[in-house]
């Protein structure tokens, strides 16, 4: 461990606190209180660095609460249980709207006002974090606890006074600009998503290539506006063909083979991880084979899966599939990779659950009402071109997201690396005017010892009027 500065001390964090107020155990209703109710907060409400009140949960009408154990703006909370991960979080609460207490697993941390920050970002420190986690108990595998008598017994560092204001002030400016940068990478993947899903909308409406077209209007195959492309039906330009049925009497036999079904198939990919196999003799296997170039659809999905295509390029020689997917051929006219491009569109425009019959909440597709939907067909020429440029275009969009995920990782390390060094006494200057730690803790000890005991009230009071 790193030497402290000289004017620093190490002590356990019950040296600064004047008092732990623990909450309510009371069987609420799952859902956040609104108007004039009630609530307790969840352990969810503390966890993420940010006080969040809409995780909480309604109190009962009749439960009588004493405001002792309400939350209020500038308090420092602390989770007492949760996963060896997260167990021991804390916040202060910068803003609360809703009326909540503190539950059983939330404590309230009354420290001094002036050291409430730099305790609060102590807290989230890897050493303070480890000795956290150490002095938990309970299933590895499950919830921890930190008791009351554990939690006082925690080390802490100590600067001087004046030392944690400068601390705190410099990291509130700098940890805001952190989360702000993550907050900006956080929206980068749904508009990513939105780039791809809008680059497939004007590759199969005919925009993307527009300025194609009118450079190649002498072309005789090619058409001068979208309009000119023709609109058939997926059976015009593709054999669709569902595959065969599971059944008991295909689990053994002499052609057993590979086979692939709804959980296999994921947008423009296949997962290989869990193939199971099933018998597939003769003309069955001729029927169901899959060839390279084939493209694979979910029959039946949850309604905005529904339709998900992949390509099979032979990943799996001689796999075949079942009755819980849709396979396309395409004809000599139609490139497969375009195809593909038009079902991922139909798949993100909801085309596919207009057509489909939904059962509680499960979409069918079914292959007669798929050979039905429409299929936007430019000429082959045109349709190698779009291809080509969709390809470019996700090819883009695939570098920017292996960016983003590694700026998210830089991100990331940022606040774990800015608490260490600020505990470490190298992140403000130190004023060799400032008084020493130990003199603060003196004080603190004699504040103590000269307090009066503390009073405990009763906390609830069941099946009597809520209070006012």
């Amino acid at each position: 461990m790193t030497p402290l500065p000289t004017s620093w001390s190490e002590t356990q964090l019950g040296s600064l606190i004047e008092r732990i107020e623990a909450g309510l155990n009371v069987k609420c209703e799952e859902r956040p209180p609104q108007g004039a109710e009630r609530g307790l907060v969840k352990i969810s409400a503390v966890t993420w660095g940010r006080f969040n009140e809409e995780q909480s949960k309604t109190l009962p009408a009749d439960i009588s609460v004493s405001s002792d154990v309400q939350i209020h703006s500038g308090d420092l909370l602390f989770s007492r249980a949760n996963t060896i991960e997260l167990v021991g979080a804390t916040v202060l609460v910068e803003k609360i709207e809703k009326c909540l207490y503190l539950s059983d697993k939330v404590l309230r941390l009354v420290v001094p006002e002036e050291s409430k920050r730099w305790i609060n970002y102590a807290m989230k420190t890897a050493v303070v974090r480890t000795a956290i986690q150490n002095a938990s108990s309970g299933n590895q595998l499950s919830m921890r606890n930190v008791s009351q008598e554990k939690l006082r017994q925690i080390p802490i560092p100590v600067a001087p006074l004046p030392e944690q204001k400068r601390i705190a002030d410099k990291l509130d400016s700098v940890l805001a600009r952190v989360d702000a940068c993550r907050d900006r990478l956080d929206r980068l993947p749904t508009l990513l998503k939105r780039f791809r899903r809008s680059i497939l909308a004007a590759a199969t409406s005919g925009r993307l290539t527009q300025e194609w077209r009118e450079e190649n209007s002498n072309c005789s195959l090619c058409n001068k506006k979208p309009v000119g492309w023709t609109i058939c039906r997926i059976k015009d330009a593709g054999k669709v063909q569902l595959g065969r049925q599971r059944s008991p009497k295909f689990h053994v036999g002499n052609s057993m083979r590979p086979y692939l079904r709804v959980q296999n198939v994921f947008e423009d990919r296949l997962d290989l991880s869990d193939v199971m196999t099933m018998d597939f003799p003769g003309k069955d296997f001729e029927r169901y084979q899959l060839h390279p170039g084939d493209i694979l659809l979910n029959e039946g999905q949850s309604p905005e899966y529904l339709g998900r295509p992949a390509m099979y390029r032979g990943e799996l020689p001689g796999a075949c599939f079942t009755n819980t997917l849709i396979r396309f051929q395409a004809y000599p006219h139609v490139t497969a990779d375009y195809a593909l491009m038009v079902f991922r569109n139909h798949m993100h425009s909801g085309r596919y659950i207009s057509e489909g019959t939904i059962t509680t909440n499960i979409a069918h597709l079914g292959a007669g009402r798929f050979s039905e939907v429409e299929f936007p067909l430019p000429p082959l020429a045109e349709q190698h071109e779009i291809v080509r440029r969709v390809e470019s275009l996700f090819t883009f969009a695939d570098r920017l997201e292996a960016r983003l995920a590694t700026a998210r990782k830089q991100v990331e390390q940022l606040t774990p690396a800015l608490l260490a060094k600020a505990f470490r006494g190298e992140l403000v200057p130190q004023d060799p005017a400032d008084e020493p730690a130990a003199e603060l803790l003196k004080r603190l000890a004699a504040t103590r010892a000269a307090a009066p005991p503390i009073k405990r009230g009763r906390k609830t009071a069941p099946k009597t009027k809520s209070m006012g």
